[in-house]
């Protein structure tokens, strides 16, 4: 295992901004990563976790070590009646973790298909899309504690699962690297997730959990753009959550309004609020927000990670004064 200084991260991060590490690592087992973190040269160094860099926007030099957390491994680790359990490697590309198991005839992770990143990431932001959120089909995850480098199995229960939060983004940042994560899924009479209206549109209704994938694969390439193609970490803010009170003025105000049921309110539609600010397909500079879905900003090319920040500042400042909405990013801000 190397360990590089002043390594370029232009190609560890999806908008494709061009940062430096003082230290850069890949680790592809357990074993390489407690060395790293033994290293005396680099013990009292900062540190950041990169998987596929997919939630992350770097706005400055990361004066510290970056490790590159790259243990693969699919595994199904046992079959219990209707059940398996499924463990990946934290360094498994998500997608290919979500054909594994459609190819397996293994459900539960369908709805996810074609998200950005690595395994490893997936607990952290508890990633969500089309109805389902990993809290669905979490079974545990192993970590190794960086202090200490003891490893930590987390439970469900331990993980405090919220909308794009979990312990990881709390009292436990930082502490812990995650090294696998495993799933409970359907192993037969899988229980389709089609209460998204774009899934419960579908013609032919979807069948089977292929079926599913598929469709999901083809809305979020007609809707999403390619990272390989035009940088961007996905959705850039949250959809902000208000109470039922709340809604309701805004209802009033703007009959259009697009919201969802929460636990205890009500989650507004952040790309329509965005949208309806007109930030849609407009662009400054380098950078924008995409023509088909405005809750995604993109780098049109060599934009800074600063002047992505400043775009996005502009539109939450839009959005709060329109509607009186305080947008939360859901991209990592470094």
């Amino acid at each position: 295992m190397e360990v590089a200084r002043g390594y370029s991260l232009r190609q560890h991060n999806t908008f494709g901004v061009d940062a430096q590490a003082a230290f850069f690592a890949r680790v592809q087992t357990p074993a390489e990563l407690a060395a790293l973190l033994e290293d005396p040269e680099l013990r009292g160094a900062p540190r950041l976790v990169l998987g596929g860099g997919s939630n992350i926007l770097f706005t400055r030099d990361f004066d510290g070590l970056v490790i590159e957390n790259a243990i693969e491994g699919i595994r199904v680790l046992a079959r219990e009646g209707d059940t398996a359990v499924v463990e990946a490697g934290a360094g498994v590309v998500w997608h290919d973790l979500v054909l594994f198991c459609v190819e397996h005839d293994l459900g539960g992770l369908e709805n996810l298909a074609l998200i950005p990143g690595r395994v490893g990431a997936s607990p952290i932001q508890n990633v969500g899309a089309y109805g389902v959120e990993i809290k669905d089909v979490f079974e545990s995850l192993e970590a190794m504690e960086i202090a200490t480098g003891r490893v930590r199995t987390f439970r469900l229960e331990e993980c405090r699962f919220g909308y794009r939060n979990s312990v990881f983004k709390q009292e436990a940042k930082g502490r812990y690297i995650i090294l696998a994560v495993r799933f409970r899924l359907t192993t037969r009479e899988h229980r389709l997730n089609l209460g998204y209206a774009a899934l419960a549109s579908l013609r032919p209704t979807p069948t089977t959990i292929r079926d599913v994938c598929e469709a999901v694969i083809a809305i979020r390439r007609s809707k999403l753009p390619d990272p390989a193609e035009l940088g961007n970490a996905g959705s850039f803010f949250k959809n902000p959550e208000v109470s039922l009170e709340q809604y309701a003025a805004l209802k009033a105000a703007h009959p259009g309004l697009v919201a969802y049921p929460s636990e205890g309110g009500m989650k507004l539609a952040a790309g329509w609020l965005i949208e309806q600010c007109g930030w849609k397909g407009k662009r400054v500079g380098n950078v924008g927000a995409h023509a088909r879905q405005a809750l995604v900003i993109v780098n049109y090319g060599g934009a800074t990670g600063a002047e992505i920040l400043d775009f996005a500042r502009q539109v939450q400042a839009s959005v709060a004064a329109r509607f009186g909405v305080a947008l939360q990013t859901e991209v990592n801000i470094i």
